[in-house]
């Protein structure tokens, strides 16, 4: 098993720990209007550099926000379709800095 990278954790207390686009997408459908309204994905770390968040809006669909203070990146958007926003989460993640992994290189040819 490999070493655990961030977590994903909703309001109603469920938490994923490396979760797939798969486990994101449950989180996400499970989201209502009452009592579980947001999932946060975040590293496990004691001063996360970049957090995501999920939550319902009022007038239906999702607000997207993706922060990474290393790059200075704030975005906040709206969808509606779940596999999309698992997809565009899980693409986001995998380009984010995580303790412990070699970070990527780019080498001219």
């Amino acid at each position: 098993m490999g070493a655990q990278c961030y977590g994903a954790d909703s309001e109603n207390g469920d938490r994923i720990d490396d979760p797939s686009e798969d486990a994101l997408f449950m989180m996400i459908s499970d989201l209502n209007d009452s009592d579980n309204t947001f999932v946060v994905v975040e590293p496990d770390e004691d001063d996360p550099v970049w957090c995501a968040s999920v939550a319902v809006l009022d007038e239906g669909g999702y607000e997207i926000v993706r922060r990474d203070t290393t790059r200075n990146e704030h975005e906040v958007t709206t969808a509606t379709s779940i596999n999309d926003i698992a997809h565009n989460l899980t693409i986001w993640m995998a380009a984010r800095d995580f303790p412990g992994r070699p970070t990527r290189q780019v080498s001219e040819i």
